[in-house]
């Protein structure tokens, strides 16, 4: 494992590159930022609201952000309508009620209530806990079907509702170096479901004798045919913002109403808390990240935070050897209680993913670095 000689970004994530100088894409991707046209950028972002306006549904919505009431969302949603003056239908996926916190409740509540229209898209429970147990077990990551439930979602409704343009977040190829999903420019988000997790789109290994494709229609991303007739454009806001990160957002939203996380960075791995606060489960899934990779949450912020000189690179590993890829008994306990596993069944699972280059078992549950953070190994 290397680390970005400007960052603590590691060579271990899916999809990226380092250049011939050891600098990671989304540090090169920032150093670019000194010189953009920001007018430029203004008059592309004009013509992109120009075409959701043209092309308004019937119910008079020009555009669909993806939501959850969190930090991004609740920033983006207040740009489009304040700033861009659209008319935006929002869409949230809601999580089962045994995996929602009663702070994503909140923060939802909280987005509506500043004059927003919202559909939620709520697939069936038990579906929902069949597919998080067999992806923990095929992948050892539960949100392989989640996310694409969450992905396939808002495009479905664009096509159902008639409204091409869709508004993402960050666009991951740029922010963390995610190549993969890199559309024809920096705002081109077609391919968003060459996410890692998504694999394109891939569904078939959720099908088994009990679990039929008309069970998951919610997790079928739209194909490349259906897009391009409903004339899609997924569009990456952030491209337009010469400040995007996770902490900007973070401070925007808890000024506009965010509930912050209120437990602390050993047990959700989180130490700004302004992360997937509306369920706990992530953290269980970071954790796992960084036994499988070496980096986490921590890694994310800590990146920013040094491109946008908050902290130094020493600093930042400290951080991450503080806090990154903590996790709380109690969240793991209460995934295993939702899918319907022991905990000894859990790290048994977890056990089979763990990078034993980057990491010594101790204990249960207990792993021991075998490489220096801001090194590598």
């Amino acid at each position: 494992m290397e680390y970005c000689k400007s960052c603590l970004q590691t060579n271990s994530r899916p999809g990226i590159l380092f250049d011939k100088e050891g600098i990671c894409p989304a540090c090169n991707y920032f150093k670019t930022l000194k010189k953009v046209d920001w007018d430029k950028r203004k008059r592309q972002l004009d013509k992109i609201v120009a075409f959701g306006k043209e092309n308004r549904s019937s119910d008079g919505y020009d555009c669909i952000i993806g939501v959850s009431g969190g930090k991004d969302s609740l920033r983006q949603a207040i740009f489009v309508k304040e700033i861009l003056g659209m008319n935006p239908l929002l869409v949230c996926l809601s999580y089962p009620p045994k995996q929602i916190a009663q702070r994503g409740v909140d923060n939802l509540s909280n987005l509506i209530n500043k004059g927003f229209d919202c559909t939620t898209i709520q697939p069936a429970p038990g579906v929902w806990r069949d597919l998080m147990h067999k992806s923990f077990f095929e992948y050892t990551n539960w949100a392989r079907s989640t996310e694409l439930a969450l992905f396939s979602s808002v495009p479905r409704m664009a096509i159902a509702y008639q409204i091409p343009l869709i508004w993402w977040g960050d666009n991951p190829a740029l922010q963390i170096g995610d190549l993969g999903v890199m559309g024809k420019n920096g705002w081109d988000g077609n391919n968003t479901k060459n996410l890692n997790t998504l694999s394109g789109g891939n569904y078939k290994w959720m099908l088994n004798k009990n679990i039929k494709t008309d069970n998951i229609l919610q997790y079928l991303y739209p194909s490349d045919k259906e897009m391009e007739r409903a004339k899609l454009q997924i569009v990456y806001l952030g491209y337009f913002w010469n400040i995007w990160s996770l902490r900007d957002n973070g401070f925007y939203a808890a000024l506009h109403g965010l509930n912050l996380r209120s437990d602390k960075p050993w047990e959700s791995g989180d130490h700004a808390g302004v992360s997937s606060v509306d369920e706990d489960w992530v953290t269980v899934n970071q954790m796992i990240k960084y036994l499988k990779y070496g980096f986490g949450k921590v890694s994310e912020y800590v990146n920013e935070d040094i491109r946008n000189k908050r902290i130094t690179r020493n600093q930042g590993i400290d951080l991450i050897k503080k806090y990154d890829g903590k996790c709380s008994t109690k969240y793991i306990k209460s995934f295993c209680d939702f899918i319907g596993i022991s905990f000894d069944e859990f790290w048994w699972q977890v056990d089979k993913s763990v990078n034993y280059d980057l990491f010594l078992k101790k204990n249960t549950g207990e792993y021991q670095p075998l490489f220096e953070v801001g090194k590598g190994n």
